[in-house]
Formats: C-alpha cells, structure tokens, sequence
C-alpha cells in the first residue's frame, strides 16, 4: 500500500469544508480518490501509473478535472486561508519549470506557459500572512515581471497593513497604491536610483521576506509543483492550491 497524506481529522476537515460547497456529496471513494490526487501531487508520476489501491487512474483524473472545473480545490484553499493574519503581508514569485508534456494543450489560449532562453516556463505570484501562510497566489508566464501582478495580489487581500517585497516591486504608482488602500509598503529601491534613502526602508522588518522564500521551498517539495506536468492553468492552478491547502492543513488539526 503507497504512503498516504491524510490522517482521519484531517480528511474530515477537508469533507466538510467541500461538502460545505454544495458541489460533492460523502461519497465513501472520494477519500482514496484524493489520497490518490495527493500521491499524483506528491510524486509527479503520470496518471496512467497511479497505484490501484486508490482506484481507477482514469477515474481518479476525471474526478480531479471535475473538481478543477467546479473551482473546488481553488475552494479549499480559499476557505482554509481565512485564518491567515494580515499584519504583515509578503510577496513575490517564483519560476517553475514546464516539462514538455504540459505544452501540448490544444487551445489558443497559452496556459500561463511563457518561452525564453531557459525554456519552458510558468511563474507563481504568491503572497503570504505574517505566519508564512499563503493567502493567495496568480500564475502568469515564467518571463513576467514581478510587478505585473503586485496590484492585482493587493486586491485579494481582506485587509492591508505593511506589504514587504523585494526589489523586484520597485514602483512608485505600487507604492501609491498600498497607501491610497490605507496600509504601508516596506520595499527597497533599486541600487541605479540615485536619490536612494536607505534608512527610508524598515530593514529588520524586511529580514522576514523570507517567510515566502520558505512557502516557496515547502510546496517544492511535491514534484508537480516544481515540475509543471499539468497541460491547462486551470489543473496546475488547482495543483498549487492543493498543495498550499495541505501547508494550512495543520493549522486545523
């Protein structure tokens, strides 16, 4: 029998918060079928080779595309983040590898995949509490500035305070915008700005930007996240917000 992921309290939680949605019912093969998901997120394998023990693999992807579809797993993950503290609020993105089988999607739309020099490639916009916890995240092509999605991660928020990003952010209109919102920005200037004011910048306060670094490193560890296999941005989103479900999991019990 493969590892499982899920303890009893923990699926409960999971059953209820989707049951919560009226878009499942408490079918009982639904807990391997998404023991199954996990072990496909965890492992990265093709869903042709999933083990048996979790069901049909056919079955099993259906189930998931459904759920993709539906916006469920986006759901989990939304509801589970309501815990998140928004004192302090960090963002940045990350570039994750498109393996070749995810960029044969027949549509005409480009799937958040991007193309330069270093291939293939999709990036996640991610904005994380003053825990280290996601709040909520966008994908856009590997080659897309950070700051194209800063205002638009901004906007999820329930509620601003202090927003820390690296450099990467570096806009006066982001900047404008955090305070027309009432909250404050902790981000550095670029070093060819000449009239640079470094004690302008909270920089104890900006030592804690690696809290998103960490929630980066940890969702990594599932090879379908640092490894795009996904052909749609709407399954690999669902990936992402799966594997960030289980980084709250914990949170409840």
């Amino acid at each position: 029998m493969p590892r499982l992921m899920l303890t009893d309290k923990r699926w409960q939680k999971l059953l209820q918060v989707m049951k919560s949605s009226g878009r499942i019912y408490n079918k009982p093969e639904h807990r391997m079928t998404f023991e199954g998901i996990l072990y496909r997120l965890r492992a990265g394998i093709p869903w042709r080779d999933l083990h048996t023990e979790f069901g049909g693999w056919s079955a099993i992807y259906r189930r998931f595309n459904l759920w993709s579809k539906k916006g469920l797993l986006n759901m989990l993950f939304n509801e589970l983040a309501k815990l998140a503290d928004y004192d302090w609020f960090f963002a940045d993105g990350s570039i994750v590898k498109a393996h070749q089988h995810s960029t044969g999607a027949a549509t005409s739309d480009n799937e958040c995949i991007g193309k330069s020099r270093g291939g293939n490639s999709t990036k996640i916009h991610l904005a994380v509490d003053s825990g280290g916890l996601p709040i909520c995240f966008e994908l856009s092509e590997g080659q897309r500035n950070d700051i194209t999605r800063a205002q638009s991660l901004v906007d999820h928020l329930r509620e601003i305070n202090i927003v820390i990003s690296d450099k990467g952010y570096d806009s006066d209109s982001l900047r404008e915008y955090i305070e027309a919102k009432g909250g404050t920005s902790v981000i550095p200037k670029r070093n060819y700005d000449q009239d640079i004011d470094k004690n302008s910048v909270d920089w104890c306060l900006y030592k804690y930007r690696h809290l998103v670094e960490n929630a980066f490193a940890r969702i990594k560890h599932y090879r379908s996240i640092s490894n795009r296999y996904e052909k749609l941005a709407r399954n690999y989103a669902s990936m992402v917000s799966l594997a960030f479900s289980m980084m709250w999991l914990p949170m409840y019990c």
